[in-house]
């Protein structure tokens, strides 16, 4: 019998790379009769900076999430996905991404756009991706082609 997905989790944040993944996410989950689970992760991290949290900034990520998450939603159902649900989460991207919503949601297979980190920036604070490979309990595809397995061309 053949692997079949049942339930297909893609990150998405508005990336170049997430576009990729989100496009081929569409497709494995179209081939495997698959749920389509978009996600979209507010990493309050990002507001630990600003010295007295400002609840305004929270509302409008929230807002910008869930209108990207609701064109991805449009855009998978008109591709002919049935079965497309979406989440907006606050934290880090990482533990969320790697084990909460895999575990809470029955995922069996997560799929991420490559990140654009470089080794620096890698060594400082890690790429999610990374750490989606070594801690998810299910399979990860990380997604650096596009539908025709081309590399994204490089603007100059």
């Amino acid at each position: 019998m053949l692997q079949q997905y049942e339930r297909i989790m893609v990150a998405v944040d508005g990336s170049k790379e997430a576009e990729l993944a989100f496009k081929k996410a569409v497709n494995v989950a179209k081939r495997n009769d698959a749920e389509l689970l978009l996600v979209h992760i507010i990493d309050t991290r990002a507001f630990q900076t600003v010295a007295a949290f400002d609840s305004v900034l929270a509302e409008q990520a929230t807002e910008l999430a869930n209108k990207s998450l609701k064109e991805y939603t449009d855009t998978a159902t008109k591709e002919g996905l049935t079965k497309v649900s979406s989440v907006v989460d606050y934290g880090s991207p990482k533990a969320i991404i790697a084990k909460q919503l895999p575990k809470e949601k029955n995922v069996d297979l997560i799929m991420l756009g490559a990140t654009g980190l470089n080794a620096v920036e890698r060594l400082f604070i890690g790429s999610v991706s990374e750490y989606v490979i070594r801690n998810a309990p299910c399979d990860v595809l990380i997604v650096r082609t596009d539908l025709d397995n081309h590399l994204p061309k490089e603007k100059s």
